[in-house]
């Protein structure tokens, strides 16, 4: 054990990113990234005499980036919060919005970094199970006198809640902050962001890295009305006003202006995902529903982990969870390139042939 660690830190049980190889030796479907660049115009924004600029602070109001998004889904800017990557987001409003008597519920198999911050800032937690199908009942949330933190599309499973089941919730105690994670939302799930301004205990939080191409550039958002957004930037300015770096405002700006772009990719996705589902149905595989840029499936013939090795001996890396108990035979895949599903399924094939 580190001697240096104060007794708080030593606690925690950090979260576990996917693999991030540099070479680039592998076919990446294990962080659910983008395959496509960003939008054209992300690149024009980027210009030289904006990065010429890096001398001098972002603007810790985000005002161009958070316009866009506001334009973007009609609403107010006094409804916007921007931050480095949604984690960020979910991180202020983890520390705005839970606290002493104000515990925070969430799913047992869901983003595994809400456990890691309700242990980051010491917060009582209750774990609510999924049903033995892999779908979140919000019956199950009902009597929850705390935050409630529902991925939507849920991950890793990606398998979405309605919105009217998101609106039973927030109308069930409208003093109870509910707060749904729309990471993976543009690829089939249905937005609880036309709710935002019906109710006020709703915080909608989602992230550029996926639909929009820009997981580098590290630009998540929250969507809620003013006394939430208050919070959020609360705990921001209490912990670092220029959270959101120059040319990051500009990319997000211009790639949130992109409809056509960000609706090509999205379809194509979609698209892709369809072919993938099918294909290992095809080869004997149990996939779940998914409304996410991947899919979670499990083999019948062998197990989670030796899929998993299999595959990154030969190239392809997808994500997997040992010791997660009754997931412990699912990968998660990310739905790439038609060209990344082929190879991908042609190496499933090889291995299951060695069976």
């Amino acid at each position: 054990m580190n001697g240096f660690l104060s007794p708080e830190a030593a606690r925690l049980a950090p979260y576990t990113p996917g693999e991030q190889p540099q070479d680039q030796q592998y076919i990446k479907l294990n962080t659910n990234e983008s395959p496509f660049p960003p939008s054209p115009r992300v690149l024009e924004a980027l210009s030289r005499a904006e990065i010429s600029r890096l001398n001098l602070y972002s603007d810790p109001t985000c005002a161009q980036l958070e316009e866009a998004i506001a334009r973007r889904y009609g609403l107010a800017r006094e409804n916007v919060v921007s931050g480095n990557g949604s984690d960020e987001i979910l991180a202020f409003a983890f520390r705005a919005f839970c606290g002493a008597g104000i515990p925070v519920a969430y799913a047992d198999i869901t983003y595994s970094f809400y456990r890691s911050q309700a242990a980051l800032f010491g917060l009582e937690a209750r774990v609510i199970p999924l049903r033995e199908d892999f779908s979140l009942c919000t019956e199950d949330y009902m009597g929850f006198p705390g935050v409630i933190v529902i991925a939507n599309p849920n991950a890793p499973t990606g398998m979405a809640v309605p919105r009217e089941e998101i609106r039973r919730l927030l109308e069930a105690d409208p003093s109870r902050v509910v707060i749904v994670d729309e990471a993976y939302v543009d690829f089939g799930g249905e937005s609880c962001v036309p709710l935002v301004q019906e109710y006020g205990n709703l915080l909608v939080t989602q992230t550029m890295s996926k639909s929009r191409s820009l997981a580098g550039g590290r630009l998540g958002f929250a969507l809620g009305g003013p006394a939430l957004m208050d919070g959020l930037n609360r705990v921001k300015y209490s912990f670092n006003p220029y959270n959101v770096n120059r040319l990051s405002i500009l990319a997000g700006a211009a790639a949130m202006e992109d409809e056509a772009y960000f609706q090509s990719c999205r379809r194509t996705i979609q698209e892709n995902r369809a072919w993938l589902t099918a294909a290992l149905e095809g080869l004997g595989f149990t996939v779940l529903p998914s409304s996410a840029n991947f899919v979670f499936a499990k083999s019948g013939r062998l197990s989670g982990g030796s899929l998993y090795r299999g595959l990154k001996e030969r190239g392809v890396l997808v994500r997997w969870w040992a010791g997660s108990g009754r997931i412990e035979d699912f990968v998660r895949i990310t739905v790439g390139s038609m060209e990344q599903l082929r190879i991908l399924t042609a190496q499933i094939e090889a291995i299951l042939k060695e069976v």
